[in-house]
């Protein structure tokens, strides 16, 4: 009989495990490199379709482990790149 937990799918109820440790470096590290990865967009989005939209629903998420303020701006400076590269391939 095979363990439920196995492989990490937890099919039980209840909250999702408190053990989670989540390093605002590591999350800032990514954002600052996404974040990069849009402004260099020059053209064409530098994603394809699919991790474009990733990006656009998940970096909002990934922010909010960081500072109130820090995750704001983020979100900002982020929001600002979505819209020039829509504008972009849009034209």
């Amino acid at each position: 009989m095979s363990n439920p937990n196995q492989f990490g799918l937890d099919l039980g109820e209840g909250a999702p495990s408190a053990d989670i440790q989540i390093d605002p470096e590591e999350v800032r590290a990514e954002l600052r490199e996404i974040l990069a990865e849009a402004r260099s967009a020059n053209g064409q989005c530098p994603w394809d379709r699919r991790t474009f939209q990733y990006h656009k629903t998940v970096f909002p998420q990934m922010s909010n482990w960081l500072p109130d303020e820090e995750a704001a701006q983020l979100r900002l400076e982020f929001q600002t790149e979505i819209e020039r590269i829509e504008a972009l391939l849009a034209a």
